[in-house]
């Protein structure tokens, strides 16, 4: 009997507790003690986390926007379990270590290509809702002034064209180097047209997304008759990868690997890159988060961070959600939402989100006594907690 009663108690207890879209970095109680007016975008200099831009462009986008790039797949379990899964790796900082020499090793090579931090800008669609002007045309300035990489989206507000007239002939490594992302229609040549028109705008990757094999469950953006942009897809197959392979001498990345199986069948068939990603719980509720992909991936297939390159995506929003991801072996992690509501500042909204978030892996690694983000420990993550969630191939 009281076993029931402390049963109920604990259930009430979280039945009650409300999910928080952002986390509170006192942001709120900041502008009450200024002249800040609701509704207005607060100023730049305030905002101090990657969540912080989140609520600044829920004051100034009108709710079919804010809508569309809030959304998440059917009752967004899936799209919470993202922002809240890196509870279940926590850290074991290691002290006395000496992290003078960590800046050095924040720099990442990612098919070949040198980039200053070991993370990115990824594909998503529709920045005119952030700025009608320049739309992605600021992911294009920022990444180049910061020197990182920016993955076009193929459903972008400018076109792949004036993408590429905008990027930067001197970054500190050269041309400014790009992705593109694609769908593949089901009208094969819209697809082939797309790998075309990347090729002579000297995209130096394609990243195909897999993960969109139909339309998917959007209640939240369906309120709004807001279309998925991928609505129209078509049979999404290894022999289709053939197809394109054949069609083009660009890589290839995978984007929306989920398990260990497809993970080791892309090295198999000699895949370049992979990206785990749940497509920001976009595309089917309960999908897994990168970190739980990831860590099913070195729990039962490790070699396969050895013979392909790792990106992820999906629910990142701190230095130490990259930390992480990195010390499971993944070689570099994109942000998507974060970038779109960042837009709204214009360029300088990017830039400063990216120069946000190289401080806080910085910071949050040497916290931990990380001193090479290429070499990081695995005794720095305690993974019990994930572990139980997580599929094992040998069980």
């Amino acid at each position: 009997m009281r076993f029931a009663v402390v049963s109920q108690l604990i259930s009430v207890a979280l039945a009650a507790r409300p999910y928080i879209n952002e986390p509170d970095t006192g942001l709120e109680t900041y502008l009450r003690s200024t002249n800040y007016t609701d509704g207005e975008r607060p100023l730049l200099k305030d905002m101090r986390g990657i969540p912080d831009f989140e609520f600044a462009a829920r004051q100034v986008m009108t709710d079919q926007q804010y809508a569309f790039y809030r959304t998440a797949a059917a009752g967004e379990w899936a799209y919470r379990h993202n922002l809240e899964v890196w509870k279940n790796v926590r850290v074991r900082p290691h002290q006395l270590v000496g992290v003078s020499g960590l800046n050095k090793t924040m720099g990442v090579t990612i098919l070949g290509h040198n980039f200053s931090a070991p993370f990115f800008i990824s594909p998503a669609t529709r920045a005119a809702y952030g700025d009608p002007e320049r739309a992605e045309l600021n992911f294009v300035d920022a990444s180049a002034n910061e020197n990182i990489l920016y993955v076009a989206a193929m459903y972008a507000s400018k076109t792949i064209e004036e993408i590429a007239a905008q990027k930067h002939n001197n970054t500190p490594n050269g041309p400014q180097v790009v992705f593109q992302q694609l769908y593949s229609n089901a009208n094969l040549s819209v697809t082939w047209d797309i790998i075309k028109r990347a090729e002579a705008a000297n995209a130096k990757a394609l990243v195909w997304t897999i993960d969109a094999p139909s339309d998917s469950t959007r209640h939240r953006a369906a309120r709004y008759d807001t279309a998925n942009a991928n609505g129209v897809t078509s049979d999404l197959t290894w022999d289709l990868y053939d197809q394109m392979k054949a069609r083009t001498k660009l890589p290839i990345i995978l984007k929306g690997v989920a398990t260990v199986e497809d993970a080791l069948k892309a090295v198999e068939k000699g895949v370049e890159g992979i990206w785990l990603s749940n497509h920001g719980a976009r595309q089917v509720d309960y999908s897994p988060s990168p970190l739980e992909v990831a860590y099913e991936i070195r729990r039962n297939a490790p070699e396969v961070f050895e013979k392909t390159e790792v990106l992820a995506d999906s629910g990142v929003r701190y230095g130490s959600d990259i930390v992480k991801l990195l010390a499971l072996g993944v070689k570099a992690v994109g942000m998507g939402r974060p970038f779109m509501f960042s837009n709204i500042y214009g360029v300088e909204g990017p830039t400063k989100l990216i120069q946000l978030m190289k401080n806080e892996l910085l910071h949050d690694a040497a916290q931990i006594g990380i001193a090479d983000l290429h070499n990081i420990p695995s005794k720095v993550l305690n993974t019990r907690a994930l572990e139980r969630d997580v599929y094992l191939m040998d069980n």
